[in-house]
């Protein structure tokens, strides 16, 4: 099974997976469209936009970080292609967070911004979050690879550093039932922990 895994796909294989991934990716957003449209974003439609975009950007940034440890596990390289797209979606959907909290929950209205970041420390901590990821989305065509040479990867391990933040903004958020948090901290811990795994074992 994984032997057939590790083959490529072709050029035309790989150009379906990553449609159906798109398509995928676009699924909660066309479903919030789709509740709008219905009059189904609950009582408080603003907070479930909030909660719903911040809960895709967190989720497809953890599966952006699940490709390379598959290739390290293994040994399976080839969804590593996949990741510019995961990756620029998060950064999506972050933005789509982040537009609401500003726009629709605050219209733009900063003194009020600030007081609420002073009385809720896991507003900066996203707000921080989202602030790294703006040079990853815009470093991830291949020009700004070439030009940025060894330093590209440098500039994107920042992603641990995001994701780290992302957690701690969601659990901070949550308060009182944090098991959904929890779980999604034990992934990235389990994440961070083989890379750091694999690197020791590279460095002996």
């Amino acid at each position: 099974m994984i032997n057939s895994l590790k083959r490529a796909p072709t050029k035309r294989q790989l150009l379906w997976i990553k449609a159906i991934i798109f398509l995928v990716c676009l699924t909660p957003l066309i479903r919030l469209i789709f509740l709008g449209f219905q009059d189904q974003l609950t009582a408080n439609p603003v907070e479930f936009v909030e909660r719903s975009t911040g809960f895709w950007t967190l989720f497809i940034l953890l599966v952006t970080l699940t490709f390379s440890p598959i290739r390290l596990l293994t040994g399976v390289a080839w969804p590593i292609q996949l990741r510019r797209m995961t990756g620029l979606f998060m950064f999506f959907y972050a933005c789509c967070h982040i537009t609401t909290y500003l726009w629709l929950d605050h219209s733009f209205f900063w003194p009020d911004i600030s007081h609420d970041i002073l009385k809720h420390p896991y507003v900066l901590v996203g707000f921080t979050a989202f602030v790294l990821t703006i040079p990853l989305a815009f470093s991830s065509t291949n020009s700004m690879m070439k030009r940025l040479g060894g330093r590209w990867k440098k500039l994107h391990r920042l992603i641990y550093i995001i994701a780290t933040l992302g957690v701690v903004h969601f659990w901070w958020l949550v308060k009182k039932d944090i098991r959904e948090p929890l779980f999604y901290a034990s992934i990235l811990f389990i994440l961070l922990s083989t890379r750091i795994y694999f690197r020791y074992l590279k460095s002996k």
